[in-house]
């Protein structure tokens, strides 16, 4: 797994690791039962603190996301059911989805061509996902 941080984009790294994790497990880069790296080995791979690696598998743990086997290390859980109840996980998403509307709105996009571009992006997103659930 290939993580990239960029200490000036005002994201706070374990941030920046966190939603690169949930990516790579929606894209199927990242499959369920999968060991990510060691909280050691990712803080040397990525030149960052140990608390910060720590924070970030806190995060993605506390979000349901991965589990601590303890003595084994954490893996990807597989996505069946979410912690969260879908009232959080909707709220989340409108946190989300507000920014994107607010950036459309200064950057003159107009509805239809904002939701043109989210179909197109969903459209992008399953293709991926359907290409990487094929078996060679």
């Amino acid at each position: 797994m290939m993580l990239h941080i960029n200490f000036k984009s005002g994201v706070p790294v374990y941030l920046q690791i966190v939603q690169q994790v949930k990516a790579a497990a929606a894209a199927g880069t990242l499959r369920p039962g999968e060991a990510l790296p060691s909280v050691r080995a990712l803080a040397e791979e990525l030149r960052i603190n140990r608390n910060t690696a720590a924070r970030a598998y806190a995060e993605l743990e506390s979000e349901g996301v991965v589990e601590n086997r303890h003595g084994a290390g954490c893996y990807l859980r597989a996505q069946t059911a979410s912690p969260l109840r879908h009232a959080v996980r909707s709220e989340r998403l409108a946190s989300e989805l507000d920014a994107v509307i607010v950036q459309a709105h200064h950057l003159q996009i107009p509805d239809a061509e904002l939701l043109s571009l989210l179909r197109e992006r969903l459209a992008a997103f399953r293709g991926r996902q359907s290409g990487n659930d094929r078996t060679p």
